[in-house]
C-alpha cells in the first residue's frame, strides 16, 4: 500500500521514488548514518533550521515520533539546513540542540547538498521512507501530524 503526498506535485520526488541517502561531514547526536546502518528502518527525514518558527512548531511532534517509535524500527534524521548565515555556525546549532532538547540524529547541511538532493524547497519538510528504502509520504510545513503519524505508524506495521 502506498500512501500519498500531502502536498502532491509539489516537487520532482515521487511516491514510490528511492529516498536520496543523506550525506554529510558532520552529525549531532550520532555517529554517522550510512545507507547500511539506515538498511531496514522506516526513516523520518525533516528538513529544518533551527531559526525558523514554523520548524520550531513541528519540532515537538517530530521528537515525540522519535522517542515513541525508535525502538519500533524509526529512525528521525533532521537534515539542518540553513536559511540565514547565523544558522549555519555550528555552535549556534549545537546551542540549540543542548536548549530545545532535540535529541535525534542531526546532519549538518550548510552547503545545501542534501537540499539539492531532494529537491526541497520548504523549510519545515517531512519525507518518510519504507524499510525498502522508498519514499511513501511528504509533508510540507505546520499541521497534519495525525496523518504523518498515522504514516509512520503503517510503514513500521509493515
Amino acid at each position: 500500500m502506498l500512501l500519498s503526498f500531502a502536498a502532491s506535485g509539489a516537487l520532482a520526488l515521487d511516491v514510490g521514488d528511492r529516498l536520496p541517502t543523506i550525506e554529510t561531514t558532520r552529525w549531532l547526536n550520532s555517529a554517522p548514518l550510512t545507507a547500511e546502518a539506515l538498511a531496514g528502518k522506516v526513516v523520518l527525514v525533516e528538513f529544518w533550521t533551527y531559526g525558523c518558527w514554523n520548524c520550531r512548531n513541528v519540532e515537538p511532534y517530530v521528537q515525540a515520533w522519535h522517542r515513541r517509535y525508535r525502538e519500533q524500527g524509526l529512525v528521525v534524521i533532521g537534515v539542518h539546513t540553513p536559511e540565514f548565515e547565523h544558522e549555519a555556525r555550528l555552535e549556534n546549532v549545537v546551542a540549540y540542540l543542548r536548549k530545545s532538547g532535540v535529541s535525534n540524529p542531526v546532519a549538518i547541511d550548510n552547503d545545501f547538498s542534501n537540499w539539492k538532493r531532494f529537491e526541497n524547497r520548504f523549510w519545515p519538510a517531512l519525507y518518510l521512507r519504507d524499510r525498502m528504502g522508498k519514499l511513501r509520504y511528504v509533508h510540507f510545513g505546520e499541521g497534519r501530524y495525525r496523518e504523518t503519524e498515522a504514516a509512520i505508524r503503517a510503514l513500521l506495521g509493515e
